[in-house]
């Protein structure tokens, strides 16, 4: 059983840096897709940043590109996102999710993961 717990959210002022954590448990794959998504009041679902397990291609929205940065610690089993340059239009509950099966897609849709955490907010004002 897959367990993700974020942590790493706050408040941070326009142009500042966060970077967000996600504790990864019993995951006993060595494969599969790992991703960050986010939700703003009022907004859909949004994926932000993707990767395979056991590295290799990232992908991430267009909104995104080049101010975040999606990696995965396998020895400390964290995956983190790395946010610089942050934007008001930033501010979400973030959350991590897995697939940890091998024909897992590297996609920013969140019907393709089937473990999430319960987010940790980000407030960028």
């Amino acid at each position: 059983h897959v367990q993700l717990v974020e942590s790493g959210g706050g408040s941070v002022q326009p142009g500042g840096s966060l970077r967000l954590s996600c504790a990864v448990s019993g995951y006993t794959s060595n494969r599969g897709c790992m991703g960050w998504f986010r939700t703003a009041p009022g907004k859909e679902r949004e994926g932000v940043a993707a990767m395979y397990y056991d590295g290799g291609n990232t992908r991430y929205a267009d909104s995104v590109k080049g101010r975040f940065t999606i990696s995965l610690d396998n020895a400390k089993n964290t995956l983190y996102l790395q946010m610089n340059s942050l934007k008001p239009e930033d501010t979400a509950l973030y959350y991590c999710s897995a697939n940890p099966s091998p024909y897992c897609s590297l996609v920013l849709r969140g019907a393709a993961y089937t473990y999430w955490g319960q987010g940790t907010q980000v407030t960028v004002s």
